[in-house]
C-alpha cells in the first residue's frame, strides 16, 4: 500500500487556481488534458526535490509522495544502510520496484531518489503517467547543500566523486524531461514552484 500526503492548502474562496487550467487538448502527449494529472520532479540529491515538491503539492492541492519515504518506510533502514548493506545495484532495483508499485496516481506530486534516472524501466513508466520535470542546478548549489555525502544515500559515491556523478546524471536527467527548470542560487522553493506551474500550466504561444 502506497503511504501519500495529502495537501490541502485551499484559498480563502475555496477555489484552485490551477483546476479551471486543466480541461482542453494541452500538450505533452495529451498528459496535461487528462483526468489523471501527475507531476514527478527530478535531479540531484540536494536539489530539493522534496522541499519543492511538497510547496507545489500545496499549491495545486495535489497529493505528495517521495519514494525514498516510501523505501526507507518499507526497509526500515535509512537510504544509505540499504546501499551499505546491499550495494548500488540492488538498491536501484528496490527504487525501480518501488516506482513501478506506484499504480492509479491522480493529481500527485512524485519525488523520486536522484538515481531513478538509471533505470529505463522506472523511468518509461513516471513519462507515461505524469510529466517529468528536471530541476536543474549549478554542481556548486548542490554540494553545498549536502553536508555529508557519506551519509545522504547517493547511488555511485563509492566510485566516482559528486562533480563526475552530476556530469553523468545530468544528461539522463535532460533526455528523460518534458520540462526543465533551472534553480538560481537564492531560489525558493515557493518561487521555483511557481515557476513549475507556469512552465507546465501555461499554453505556449
Amino acid at each position: 500500500m502506497v503511504t501519500v500526503e495529502r495537501w490541502n492548502g485551499h484559498r480563502g474562496d475555496g477555489l484552485n487556481p490551477i483546476s479551471s487550467q486543466l480541461q482542453g487538448d494541452g500538450g505533452d502527449g495529451g498528459r496535461l488534458g487528462s483526468i489523471t494529472m501527475n507531476i514527478t520532479l527530478i535531479g540531484m540529491a540536494g536539489v530539493g526535490k522534496s522541499v519543492i515538491g511538497k510547496q507545489l503539492a500545496r499549491r495545486l492541492d495535489y497529493k505528495f509522495i517521495d519514494t525514498d519515504v516510501l523505501i526507507e518506510q518499507a526497509w526500515n533502514l535509512k537510504l544509505q544502510e540499504i546501499i551499505d548493506r546491499f550495494g548500488d545495484q540492488r538498491f536501484l532495483e528496490i527504487e525501480k520496484e518501488t516506482i513501478l508499485r506506484l499504480a492509479q496516481l491522480d493529481h500527485t506530486v512524485i519525488s523520486p531518489g536522484g538515481s531513478v534516472v538509471y533505470s529505463q524501466e522506472a523511468m518509461k513508466f513516471l513519462k507515461e503517467n505524469s510529466i517529468v520535470v528536471f530541476l536543474d542546478a549549478r554542481i556548486e548549489s548542490i554540494q553545498k547543500r549536502i553536508s555529508d555525502q557519506t551519509t545522504r544515500g547517493i547511488v555511485g559515491l563509492k566510485g566516482k566523486d559528486l562533480r563526475v556523478l552530476f556530469q553523468e546524471r545530468r544528461s539522463l536527467y535532460q533526455t528523460y524531461a518534458d520540462k526543465t527548470i533551472k534553480i538560481p542560487e537564492n531560489a525558493t522553493s515557493d518561487t521555483v514552484a511557481e515557476e513549475i506551474i507556469k512552465k507546465i500550466f501555461t499554453p505556449e504561444k
